[in-house]
């Protein structure tokens, strides 16, 4: 059984440890699904955590999107250094599907731009799941797509040991199979390089260590760890695996199979169009696909090449596709999966595959894709839902689903370690509502605390922010048409003391950590629907719950049901928290937590900047500037500051170059 080693200062407190023993005992007795709801500031990640180590089981904690799965990522890193702590999101920066428009006669093509950090951070979660048993992943909606099969990924691997004859140009052969690429002279992840009788490996999921294999003649002499940039060597290894560069790379049998099944298939449908005179869409998807399959023929691989999964992976029309869940069930053990936010993202998962099914529909009809194309799809709910032994929603709000689900096997946890109470919910008329609320904010900012504010629109929040600019407020907005990069550091900015006010619309809701909060504002709250529901007021009330000072004002004309039903849970909630803390002698303080590094930006590339000519830099001093920048990328990347380290790395490429 695996060992999970929990580091934290904290020991459970409050109603953690009830919610410990009672979910605990339920996945032991084998229920598959168990709901934790959890008040804002409660620690439901530290009791996830708990968990984990209680039960010994590999773990995969999915939730709804990225920006909450970088946080989820780095607090687990931290409560398990000593774990294979693994990052599984869309390697996409930027992506736009490919789709057709029929009535404008408008075809876009797919366009993305993939992090060369991300795509490691998914190698590295894929590999170790296959290689230990110490495994947390958190993932995000990534987790429910289509993946390569685990056990043809788990065949493309290299096993390189101390003593052993290899042929060394059948080990070459044997890593372009596996889709790495001989290059001698920028050595980059991915690649391989060649010096007389050493080849340097860089595997495709590794962070800043390479392999380097030594022979004497076709015996492996040594082998070991070294820094890629310093040349320096490190641990002396007997034994070592090397896994394949993506997860979609299969053997050359399975390769020949599929080009053949593809052309099949090809030749019928072509056969189809040209017998209902569709010769436009002939022409199409003839041209497409015939290029996809010299591609595939000559390199392995092919743009899109995820749309020909069917035959890759070997499954059978109507199959649930393989996707991350097959990796951990590659362990041959069972594991538990945590959703987090389970209100939002369960949700969000049952929606996937119906989107995605009706744009691929338009492109296989039209001549853009082959029907097979129709295969490679996230998993429908019913296959998420019953994919896994067991089953942990977490969440402040769950739905109807997830308690109906896990029944008795509930858990609440309503008391915080911090012994703070939910904020205290005024009603103030929204007739004046945006005269008035710039009184309430000027009372809070005079003592150095933060306000958020909830409007309904992008507009809205837009035109509050210029106006309290005017007066002189110091105010910013965010909403979805800022990156997650920029939220990021808005955020960041927030806590520092840059501004004082936020003004938000939904994004305002879970997953923001913000102790120097004092005041939530939520405008037009009797505006009753999606933004303005019982699950959407008691989250956007939470945001209040980590400030002693905490308070929520409430702008309406009237009192609705959503607006009642919210009320009353947090006065419900007040009430215990109070009767906790005169039973205890709790004395309520602020939430403390400190800034998130991966939020910083400092440029560490000024010593490069330094230069204005680059080709005069002494040889000395760029091994240096290229160490230190090279030490900096890895540094941002592993703090997910992934627009730095991309940075820094066209930086050094630009450098070597010179």
């Amino acid at each position: 059984m695996s060992e999970f080693y929990l580091e934290s200062p904290y020991e459970p407190s409050g109603d953690q440890p009830q919610a410990i023993e009672k979910l605990v005992a339920a996945i032991k007795s084998g229920s598959q699904y168990q709901t934790l709801i959890g008040v804002t500031g409660s620690g439901k990640t530290y009791t996830m955590a708990q968990i984990i180590q209680h039960l010994k089981m590999p773990t995969l904690v999915m939730t709804h999107n990225k920006t909450l799965a970088a946080q989820l990522y780095s607090e687990f890193k931290g409560f398990f250094p000593k774990n294979h702590v693994e990052y599984f999101i869309s390697y996409y920066d930027y992506y736009q599907p490919e789709a057709y428009i029929p009535r404008s006669d408008l075809f876009i093509e797919k366009d993305s731009s993939i992090n060369e950090e991300l795509e490691r951070l998914r190698l590295s979660a894929t590999a170790s799941l296959l290689s230990f048993d110490d495994v947390i992943c958190v993932a995000s909606v990534s987790a429910n797509y289509g993946l390569g099969d685990p056990s043809e990924y788990k065949q493309m691997v290299q096993v390189i040991e101390k003593g052993a004859t290899i042929n060394q140009k059948a080990l070459l052969l044997r890593l372009v199979d596996m889709g790495y690429k001989r290059n001698d002279v920028y050595f980059d992840r991915g690649s391989f390089r060649v010096s007389g009788d050493v080849i340097d490996i860089y595997p495709a999921y590794s962070e800043e260590e390479a392999i380097r294999v030594e022979f004497f003649g076709d015996e492996v002499e040594s082998i070991n760890h070294f820094e890629v940039f310093l040349n320096k060597k490190l641990e002396m290894l007997d034994k070592v695996i090397i896994y394949a560069a993506s997860q979609f790379i299969v053997g050359n049998e399975r390769l020949q199979s599929t080009i053949k099944s593809v052309e099949e298939e090809l030749s019928a449908r072509l056969a189809y169009f040209k017998k209902e005179d569709k010769l436009v869409e002939h022409q199409r998807l003839k041209q497409r696909v015939e290029f996809d399959l010299e591609m595939l023929q000559a390199t392995g691989s092919c743009k899109g090449v995820e749309n020909y999964a069917k035959y890759l992976t070997g499954i059978e029309t109507g199959a649930t596709p393989y996707s991350l869940f097959d990796y951990f069930e590659a362990m041959g053990k069972e594991y538990l999966v945590i959703v987090d936010e389970s209100h939002v993202s369960l949700p969000q998962f049952r929606g996937m595959f119906a989107g995605d099914r009706s744009r691929k529909e338009v492109l296989v009809e039209y001549g853009f894709r082959l029907p097979s194309a129709l295969e490679n799809r996230p998993l429908m709910f019913d296959e998420f839902i019953n994919k896994a032994p067991r089953y942990l929603f977490v969440s402040a709000t769950p739905k109807e689903l997830e308690l109906g689900l896990s029944g008795e096997h509930t858990a609440e946890q309503v008391i915080r370690p911090t012994g703070l109470l939910d904020p205290k919910v005024e009603i103030m008329n929204s007739s004046n509502q945006v005269e008035t609320l710039y009184d309430e904010i000027k009372k809070v900012t005079c003592k150095g605390e933060k306000v958020l504010v909830t409007v309904l629109t992008k507009k809205m929040a837009e035109e509050l922010t210029r106006y309290y600019a005017d007066l002189g407020m110091k105010i910013k907005y965010m909403h979805s048409d800022i990156d997650a990069i920029e939220r990021n550091q808005i955020i960041r900015s927030l806590r520092l003391g840059e501004f004082d006010v936020l003004v938000g619309i939904n994004l305002l809701r879970e997953g923001l950590d913000l102790p120097e909060v004092s005041l939530v504002a939520i405008l037009d709250a009797d505006k009753e629907g999606f933004l303005r529901s019982e699950t959407s007021l008691i989250q956007t009330m939470g945001r209040a719950a980590r400030n002693l000072n905490g308070r929520v004002i409430m702008f309406a004309q009237r009192i609705t049901e959503s607006m009642k039903k919210a009320i009353e849970v947090t006065e419900k909630r007040r009430a215990i928290q109070e009767e906790h803390n005169k039973e205890h002698g709790i004395t309520p303080t602020s939430t403390k937590r400190k800034l998130d590094e991966n939020l910083k930006l400092e440029d560490h590339a000024d010593i490069y900047n330094t230069y204005d000519k680059k080709d005069k830099i002494p040889p000395s001093e760029k091994k240096k500037i290229i160490a230190e920048m090279t030490k900096a990328m890895h540094e941002a990347a592993k703090i997910l500051e992934f627009e730095k380290a991309a940075r820094l790395r066209d930086d050094i490429e630009k450098l070597k170059k010179s």
